[in-house]
C-alpha cells in the first residue's frame, strides 16, 4: 500500500498541471448516461485536444484494437508534446504507440492514465463532466484508473473480457 501512495504522489509530482479544479466524489457505475468527448469542452484548446485524443486511445483499448490503440497513441503523444509540462506524459503515450502487443499498451496506459487524469483535474473544464473510473483487478490486481465522457463502466484494461468491471470515483465538472 505504501508503494502504490509513493508512486501515486511521484506521478502527481511530474505529471501535467495547470490551474485549480473543483472535483466531487461519486460511486454510480450502474448509469447508462453516455455523452461523447464532444460533449466535454475546456477553456484550453490544446487541453481539449489532449482529451479527445485520450479518449479516442482509451475506445481503442475499450475494443481491444491493437492497431487502432498505436494510432490514436501516436496523435495523443503529438498533442501532448505541444502542451507545455506534458513532455513526459507524451513519452508514455509514444511507449503505447510503440508496444508490441496489447497487453503492453494496456500496462502503460495505467501510467499515461495518472498523469492525465492529474491534468484534467485542474484543468478549466467550460462543460460536461470528466469522469474518473477505477478497475480493481488491472494491473494483476494493483488496480487501474482511467477518463471517461459517461459514467458507463467500458474497462479499457480488459475490453469484452470484462467490460463493466470497475466504478467512478471521482466526478470532474465545472465550477458552479
Amino acid at each position: 500500500m505504501k508503494k502504490y501512495f509513493a508512486a501515486c504522489i511521484i506521478m502527481i509530482a511530474v505529471s501535467c498541471t495547470n490551474a485549480e479544479k473543483k472535483t466531487e466524489r461519486s460511486s454510480d457505475s450502474t448509469s447508462k448516461e453516455t455523452k461523447s468527448a464532444a460533449h466535454v469542452e475546456l477553456s484550453d484548446a490544446k487541453v481539449q485536444r489532449i482529451y479527445e485524443d485520450y479518449i479516442s486511445l482509451k475506445d481503442a483499448l475499450v475494443k481491444t484494437q491493437f492497431e487502432a490503440a498505436k494510432a490514436e497513441a501516436a496523435k495523443l503523444e503529438t498533442s501532448l508534446a505541444d502542451y507545455k509540462g506534458c513532455e513526459s506524459t507524451s513519452v508514455t503515450a509514444g511507449k503505447i504507440a510503440s508496444a508490441k502487443d496489447i497487453i503492453a499498451q494496456r500496462t502503460a496506459f495505467t501510467a499515461l492514465s495518472s498523469d492525465v487524469i492529474a491534468l484534467f483535474k485542474h484543468a478549466d473544464l467550460k462543460k460536461g463532466a470528466i469522469y474518473v473510473q477505477h478497475c480493481p483487478m488491472a494491473n494483476e490486481g494493483n488496480g487501474g484508473d482511467w477518463l471517461a465522457s459517461e459514467k458507463n463502466i467500458q474497462n479499457p484494461y480488459y475490453g469484452d473480457e470484462m467490460m463493466e468491471c470497475g466504478a467512478v470515483i471521482e466526478e470532474i465538472k465545472t465550477a458552479k
